[in-house]
């Protein structure tokens, strides 16, 4: 579920009694990556501010995409309520909080840098933080809202029963 976990070496995919374990397409390959792409966007938002509302439509078909996915994976009776619970976690673990979080880092590094620090660092060295920032936030995010979903979800609660 982290960028460290999205591009795994052939030994992790295997389990303790070395049987094949399944590759999940959006959570066990580069593909997990499309899940960032609102990051980069306000990562880059004053330079390409058209691009930042594209970036979140990438983010959010990974999403739909992955919610899918485990959906029509699941044979159980409460498949809906695996849909609900990978979109939900997708929605906040890979779009809402980490948009959130670049957007204040990339606003808060403009806001600070004196007027006079020149047109150039007030455009670069806020998206050099956004783009910083990313690898340090994915995982404590992940957890985070691992942990929370894990006390509020149905569908969690349901497994542990």
């Amino acid at each position: 579920r982290s960028l460290r976990r999205a591009l795994p070496s052939p030994a992790a995919i295997m389990t303790e009694s070395q049987e094949p374990k399944e590759v999940d397409l959006y959570r066990d390959t580069p593909v997990r990556l499309l899940g960032y792409a609102n990051e980069v966007g306000e990562a880059f938002r004053y330079q390409l501010p058209g691009w930042v509302l594209p970036s979140y439509g990438v983010s959010i078909a990974y999403v739909l995409a992955d919610t899918h996915d485990k959906y029509s994976k699941d044979s159980s009776a409460n498949k809906w309520m695996t849909a609900v619970d990978t979109m939900v976690w997708q929605g906040l673990a890979s779009v809402a909080i980490p948009g959130f979080t670049i957007h204040t880092i990339v606003k808060s590094t403009k806001a600070i840098l004196p007027k006079a620090s020149g047109a150039w660092a007030r455009t670069w060295l806020p998206t050099a933080a956004g783009l910083g920032a990313i690898p340090f936030i994915v995982e404590p995010i992940d957890e985070l809202v691992t942990l929370v979903m894990d006390k509020v979800s149905p569908a969690r609660k349901a497994q542990e029963d």
